[in-house]
Formats: C-alpha cells, sequence, structure tokens
C-alpha cells in the first residue's frame, strides 16, 4: 500500500490517543461491502443517533460500509453460505476511522452527557473503556472487522437473543440463558464467518475480524462518506 500519511502518535497529545502506530488515510485498498454483496441489509448505526452516545459519531459522512479487499473477499464467501441457507447479512458496522473512536473515548470522559442508557443498562458509563467494552485502539480501524448479523432473505428479522452494542453479558457469544432457537441463530452466524477465515471474540457475539487481516499496525482515518 502506497500514499501513507504517518504520524506517531505523542504521549502528550489532548485530541489522538496515545499510542504509536501507522495512522493512513489511504483508501486504495477498501471498497464498499455493497458492491460485493449486492444483497447485504445495512443499518449503520454510527451514522444515526441510535448508539451508544445518542449522537451521530464524527467520521460517518454516509449510511455505508468499506472494508479492506482482502476481508471483504472473505466476507462474500461467508455471505455465499448464508445465502445457502437462506439468510442475508445485515451490516452495523466494519471500517471505523479512528476520529470515531477518538469520538467514543471523548463522550466517556464527558461528565455531562450520559447518551444512551439502554446499551449499558447495568453500568456505569466509566466502565465502557476500563472493562474493554470500547477501546481507545480498535480493530474496526484497521478494517478487516465487521459487525454483523443475519436476516432472513426477505428481509425479516432473526431473533439473536440480543441485539448490536448491548454492553452486558447477554452479548456474550457463549450466553447460556437463551433459547434453543437464539443459540442455534448465533451459531449459523458464528459457522459462516469462522469458516470464511474470520476470528469471534468472546464478548460480542457479532464481532468478526479476518484472521490473516492485511493492516495488523495499520490504524485509518479517511471519512465513510
Amino acid at each position: 500500500m502506497n500514499k501513507f500519511l504517518v504520524t506517531f502518535m505523542m504521549l502528550a497529545s489532548t485530541s489522538i490517543p496515545a499510542f504509536a502506530e501507522t495512522i493512513s488515510t489511504d483508501n486504495s485498498d477498501f471498497a464498499e461491502i455493497g458492491s460485493v454483496i449486492h444483497d447485504a441489509a445495512f443499518d449503520i448505526r454510527y451514522y444515526s443517533e441510535n448508539n451508544f452516545t445518542g449522537n451521530k459519531i464524527q467520521g460517518y459522512k454516509a449510511p455505508r460500509a468499506y472494508m479492506t479487499k482482502e476481508a471483504l473477499s472473505a466476507l462474500a464467501n461467508a455471505a455465499a453460505d448464508l445465502r445457502a441457507k437462506g439468510y442475508r447479512i445485515l451490516v452495523w458496522d466494519a471500517y471505523r476511522p479512528q476520529k470515531a473512536v477518538d469520538n467514543f473515548v471523548a463522550w466517556i470522559n464527558d461528565p455531562i452527557n450520559d447518551g444512551d442508557k439502554s446499551f449499558y443498562p447495568d453500568l456505569l458509563k466509566s466502565n465502557l473503556l476500563e472493562g474493554n467494552y470500547i477501546a481507545a485502539k480498535s480493530g474496526h480501524t484497521r478494517g478487516s472487522t465487521i459487525d454483523l448479523t443475519i436476516i432472513k432473505k426477505d428481509g425479516s428479522f432473526v431473533d439473536m437473543g440480543g441485539t448490536f452494542d448491548l454492553f452486558s453479558e447477554v452479548s456474550h457469544p457463549d450466553y447460556q440463558n437463551l433459547t434453543e432457537e437464539q443459540k442455534n441463530n448465533r451459531k449459523i452466524l458464528h459457522d459462516a464467518m469462522i469458516n470464511a477465515g474470520f476470528e469471534a471474540i468472546d464478548s460480542e457475539w457479532w464481532h468478526f475480524t479476518l484472521k490473516d487481516e492485511p493492516y495488523k499496525d495499520t490504524y485509518f482515518n479517511f471519512d465513510v462518506e
């Protein structure tokens, strides 16, 4: 990848997280998900106020979703697998600009704005960063991570036993207080993504990262537009 805009973070900075990594605004190795997976549905929460902050997030100038081309190729395989089983993917978030992550951290540190408590009903806002629910360095910013669910081909709802960005143990993939249908629906999504080359995490059933992501040390900061 060429045309890197490289900045080494300084601990004294108040506007950028304190970590020394490569920051790039080069979007040449990214593609829009809908340009490859034509039946994908989208509900880009950070383009709207329907998220834990209660506000539209910086860096989201359009309700679109991008990934690195390598990750998108793998996602297309997962989508084909799910399509054969009668499902489509619905994307909540994919590539996330660093400025959006900075926006999350600034909101956590804002003593006045509690945002939407329905997303963290049993936690203090300060716990969201300390408990690793929200990170100052997000895999989404590297371009090969996605938050998604499945819907039926006609667009109807599939019950996953919890919704996107619910900061609770209910969101853990191995949470047991679910119906058999809910457990099976989570397994359908999980298996398709794992078989396509993605990895899951233990706190969010909707979150997957390409196992061999191409930019493991690069955090991107171009707008979603």
